[in-house]
């Protein structure tokens, strides 16, 4: 094909295509036909002079399809192993405003596109960044908090010596039953979440603008995934002792009860309770760990399958939802198992 041709090849692809991305490439490739010097040209259209020669090597290479947004074609890497790792470690451990990005916290497509244009002068694709991303093991996830009052030395000492301890206690008969306990409160409307419904339309859901609700208490058994709940209209030191007592009438022999430092857990009232049952031992969990306590999973669980999305106009019926719920997963104890007990 001559110079003369592929210039007219270039000309008809800039008039079809709706893509100014495509546009400027098409443009630099023909400019360069046309004597135009790759420094010339990446002056011309504010590009770094790797990105030109990028698109002249692949339009050599490939022809117009080398020039398509997204990876190039061969699916080649552009950085190495080094620099891929460098990026990998900036984007995990730094905010955007961290590595000089001013008033930007959140790591984006555009971003780490930008980021990777100023370090390595490689000029990719919104879709070339998301591909590698991809392939370096990242995905588009949404944050979480953590609590900041933490203590990682105790949470790994709990991971590592306590934890193990209890269920080396219960493989030997030393403890009949591990359990873990937590409370929750569910209202009357909860929270809204993510469904399907026709597009441009939003499900409604009617209220009373009241907040109603009810107080719980669980404990999961951490060898059987049995859950047992017990339904309050406080959360105080009574009700907690009212659990577990309820507890002690289910379980037999030795129990000990994995919980959080929460204040009813550690209050006067409950102590001589715990003195006349010695078979009854509570274990507290590092302070500010709630991802220590499958419990907290339990109440996700609930929330998202029976509560969020639904007002409810009685109280009763929160405690039918709740019953119904608890009776469910009891039917199914290996699916409590795989759910929240597994990465105990």
């Amino acid at each position: 094909m001559t110079t003369e041709q592929e210039i007219g090849k270039l000309t008809e692809a800039m008039k079809e295509t709706e893509s100014t991305r495509m546009y400027e490439r098409y443009l630099a490739i023909r400019l360069h036909l046309e004597g135009r010097t790759l420094t010339e040209i990446a002056d011309i259209l504010g590009r770094s002079f790797p990105a030109i020669s990028g698109y002249w090597k692949n339009y050599r290479k490939n022809g117009l399809q080398g020039l398509e947004l997204g990876e190039y074609p061969g699916g080649s890497k552009r950085l190495s192993n080094e620099q891929e790792e460098r990026l990998k470690q900036v984007i995990a451990e730094k905010r955007p405003v961290d590595v000089g990005f001013e008033a930007k916290y959140t790591w984006t497509l555009k971003l780490i596109r930008a980021w990777i244009l100023r370090e390595y002068c490689e000029d990719y694709t919104l879709k070339g960044v998301s591909k590698m991303l991809n392939r370096l093991g990242f995905s588009y996830t949404k944050a979480t908090y953590t609590l900041a009052k933490a203590n990682p030395e105790e949470q790994e000492q709990f991971r590592q010596v306590t934890l193990p301890e209890l269920k080396d206690q219960l493989d030997q008969g030393k403890v009949d039953h591990l359990l873990f306990e937590d409370e929750s409160a569910i209202r009357a409307y909860l929270a809204l979440q993510y469904n399907w419904f026709p597009r441009g339309q939003q499900r409604k859901i009617k209220t009373y603008g009241q907040h109603q609700g009810a107080k719980l208490f669980a404990a999961i058994d951490y060898e059987t995934g049995h859950a047992l709940h017990r339904e309050e209209e406080k959360l105080d030191a009574k009700a907690f002792q009212r659990f577990l007592t309820d507890i002690l009438q289910t379980y037999s022999g030795k129990v000990v009860v994995v919980l959080d430092n929460a204040h009813i857990h550690h209050a006067d009232e409950i102590q001589p309770f715990l003195k006349e049952h010695a078979r009854l031992q509570l274990v507290y969990l590092p302070k500010y760990s709630p991802e220590l306590n499958p419990t907290e999973g339990l109440w996700k669980w609930l929330k998202h399958d029976v509560v969020n999305n639904v007002f409810f106009q009685k109280f009763y019926v929160i405690r039918s939802h709740v019953a119904a719920f608890m009776k469910s997963i009891n039917r199914t104890p290996q699916a409590v198992i795989d759910r929240l007990l597994l990465r105990v």
